[in-house]
């Protein structure tokens, strides 16, 4: 059965208009939402792009800001990227530093080094950047010694969620490797590129990549594992290194 319409209701009217004003407010500030998220996207990405820094720029670093040890004619580029406060790496080196001496030394691979600061917020005293442009400043000087100040370094990783060494402890470190120009202490005190550090480790982020270690070689990336006791399998970035090097 159908009825019949019945006189216009007052009340109805209005709530629809109330309705209507609600919507198109809703509307309104969904829009300014999506604005703002595309600006910051926008920020994001001109930050991450690293073109505005014009700061320092380390004579050892490559252009995309690697420390490179070897001869650059070796078949294999194998790049690291690492943070001096992060556990793992600090593992990854205990477990691959004499493969990759080796393969620098028999002229298999190069070594490129991207230390960046992702873990600043892992120390009081932004530890990893700080670390990370010791890394710079040492180099700058020479990278026949570098793998040596690695090596230290890592052994005498600061825990985290502490103070981190201090700028006279890294320059400690440094001469105990043997980099003893007191133009190293001087860019160790002044952190003369941490600018530069956090240039490149926005850089890293924008190639998508957000941990560390990540390893490469000849541009791909080499899936990291473990063993049974709970160490680094090294099988993985040796099988890299030799099938790069044709071996």
């Amino acid at each position: 059965m159908s009825k019949k319409p019945g006189r216009p209701n007052p009340l109805a009217a209005a709530q629809r208009a109330e309705r209507k004003r609600k919507i198109a407010i809703q509307v309104g500030v969904t829009a300014v939402l999506v604005a703002l998220v595309a600006a910051i996207g926008i920020g994001l990405a001109v930050r991450n792009s690293g073109s505005d820094y014009e700061g320092a720029v380390p004579a050892a670093a490559t252009d995309n800001g690697a420390i490179r040890i070897g001869q650059p004619e070796a078949p294999a580029t194998v790049r690291i990227v690492a943070d001096m406060q992060c556990p793992v790496c600090q593992l990854f080196e205990a477990d691959h530093g004499e493969l990759l001496r080796q393969s620098v030394a028999d002229g298999s691979a190069q070594i490129e080094y991207n230390i960046v600061g992702f873990l600043d917020q892992m120390s009081s005293t932004n530890y990893s950047t700080r670390a990370a442009n010791a890394s710079y400043c040492v180099a700058d000087s020479g990278t026949d010694k570098y793998q040596d100040w690695l090596e230290v370094m890592f052994q005498k990783q600061p825990p985290e969620r502490g103070a981190g060494l201090t700028d006279e402890e890294l320059i400690s470190i440094a001469h105990e490797v043997g980099y003893t120009d007191p133009a190293v202490d001087k860019c160790i005190a002044d952190g003369t590129y941490e600018g530069y550090v956090a240039a490149m480790s926005d850089e890293a982020l924008s190639e998508g990549i957000d941990g560390t270690p990540t390893v490469f070689v000849n541009g791909e990336q080499v899936d990291l594992r473990f063993n049974q006791q709970q160490r680094f399998d090294t099988a993985p970035l040796a099988d890299a290194i030799q099938a790069a090097a044709g071996r």
